[in-house]
């Protein structure tokens, strides 16, 4: 049994029930334990395992210093997965997923600007030379950009993976991902198909309680990733001492454990047309 998560914590959120036996999907039946007065009964000791390896995964995700997607609609899940999420700088969906938001994200990046240069234009006095309807006109686009993309804004690329609660309801965003090739994390109840996602976690994704218990392991294990990453940076600079002398670029090359040899060359190399080239650092990988 792992430390990170408990059967018995699990039992008590509600995580083992599943939904009717009249809707339930076959491909579910490998993690079915029984069913209970037409309700099918989830094994939890799958579902541990299920979520010790998805954890473990998007650990090494955090660790990389790529980001996640949470991905979570449903009026259960939405208030918990944005509260949760937050505390580690994580991107997130809880209001209706936009169609094309991975697939078309060149243009959700254009909207995410379009809220950046409405604040601009507040900041540096543009609207105090225009009407008072113009001034509410944006206010009110502001407003609606902020509901739809502002979880999203710092999202500057396309996500390393997804975590998703319920894929039924989810199923475009399930799609995109896979078409992307982007790896997919999901609770997934007995209504749903696990073959849809890379790393299903057999579970109940209606309780509030069931969500919020499998999403705090999940935001603890990209704590835990952003934490080893630090300390690595850490690591690696210290090595090599101060790089206060260092420019920005090549700190960050040093922290990411590249070193920088032969800073002090003075030879100066000639193209071929004998047009002396500025002098080069030659870098070499660890």
């Amino acid at each position: 049994m792992s430390a990170r998560t408990s059967f018995n914590e699990l039992l008590e959120t509600g995580a083992h029930f599943g939904h009717l036996k009249s809707k339930w999907n076959p491909a579910m039946a490998p993690y079915i334990y029984a069913e209970k007065n037409g309700i099918h009964i989830i094994d939890l000791n799958k579902t541990v395992a299920k979520i010790d390896e998805a954890a473990d995964a998007l650990k090494q995700i955090a660790r990389s210093g790529r980001k996640v997607l949470f991905v979570a609609t449903k009026k259960q899940a939405k208030d918990i997965v944005a509260e949760k999420v937050k505390t580690v700088n994580m991107p997130y969906v809880t209001e209706r997923w936009p169609g094309g938001m991975l697939t078309n994200f060149a243009t959700i990046r254009k909207s995410v600007r379009r809220m950046s240069q409405i604040d601009k234009m507040f900041a540096d006095g543009t609207f105090a030379n225009v009407s008072k309807r113009e001034r509410l006109q944006f206010s009110r686009e502001r407003a609606k950009l902020e509901t739809q993309f502002g979880s999203v804004a710092d999202l500057t690329r396309l996500p390393a993976a997804l975590f998703i609660v319920d894929i039924t309801k989810e199923h475009i965003a399930v799609a995109e991902a896979k078409r992307l090739n982007i790896p997919t994390f999901a609770i997934v109840d007995t209504n749903s198909n696990p073959n849809h996602v890379d790393y299903a976690v057999p579970a109940n994704d209606d309780a509030s309680t069931s969500i919020a218990y499998i999403i705090e392991l999940m935001v603890n294990a990209v704590k835990e990733g952003l934490s080893d990453r630090k300390m690595d940076k850490e690591a690696n600079v210290g090595e090599d001492g101060d790089t206060k002398d260092l420019s920005a670029s090549e700190a960050e090359e040093l922290a990411d454990g590249i070193v920088i040899k032969g800073a002090g060359k003075s030879e100066d190399e000639t193209d071929k047309g004998g047009a002396k080239k500025p002098r080069r650092r030659v870098i070499a990988k660890k």
